[in-house]
């Protein structure tokens, strides 16, 4: 999963030592940041292993969720000369760091990979955009709704109606945070998409979608 996910799959597999000379892993505990909003941005990141928590610091100093990554997940890419967020481990994390200098050197020895890099930074500028209209037109039921769908985006599905085991890591106070609703707010909807048994709550960490294709459609607004 994790090489089908991240650049390595636009290098041929005798060519990863290449690679692997111009990166270095990290491993991350909970709760510890790795990215400094506002640093200068020498490196980016892909994300190999476990969740990741994405913010920004607000003006009287508390810190606005903007969202959370997992593997495969790149982080930094679109930067210029400095971090626009900061980001923090969820449970521990494993990363792959790039110095943007060294991935200048892999993107002339193998062009496939530049085109990789444009698809996700790309990609990532189309993440904030998606955020702006999470928050701005969105009801709290399908802001809720599109956070369970975006949980799923890594998942392999074969058959999209059949339920979707979700782990969370991330507590309901970030969840809220990310969503720009209050902590009970996210709770009633997940206990009325409960009663409604489009889902189950097996813990607060756990929950599957036993309906994800409804879910779907509610996070896009058509219910």
């Amino acid at each position: 999963m994790g090489r089908r996910l991240s650049i390595c799959n636009s290098i041929d597999d005798c060519d990863l030592a290449i690679l692997a000379n111009e990166s270095s892993r990290m491993t991350v505990a909970d709760g510890r940041s790795f990215i400094e909003e506002g640093a200068p941005a020498h490196d980016f990141f892909v994300v190999t292993g476990g969740r990741v928590k994405l913010f920004t610091l607000l003006p009287d100093g508390r810190r606005q969720i903007t969202g959370f990554a997992e593997g495969g997940d790149f982080l930094g890419l679109a930067a210029s000369t400095s971090y626009a967020f900061g980001a923090e481990a969820l449970g521990g994390a494993t990363l792959c760091r790039f110095p943007h200098a060294g991935m200048q050197r892999l993107t002339e020895r193998f062009p496939s990979l530049e085109h990789r890099l444009r698809e996700e930074a790309s990609r990532e500028l189309a993440l904030m955009q998606a955020r702006m209209t999470l928050l701005g037109r969105k009801t709290a039921r399908e802001r809720v709704a599109t956070f369970l769908m975006e949980r799923c985006s890594h998942l392999e599905r074969t058959d999209p109606s059949q339920p979707i085991e979700l782990d969370l890591p991330m507590p309901r106070t970030d969840i809220a945070d990310y969503l720009g609703l209050t902590i009970e707010t996210v709770s009633r909807i997940l206990s009325a998409f409960k009663k409604e048994k489009l889902i189950s709550i097996r813990s607060i960490t756990h929950i599957t979608l036993l309906m994800p294709e409804r879910i779907s459609t509610i996070a896009e607004g058509m219910e």
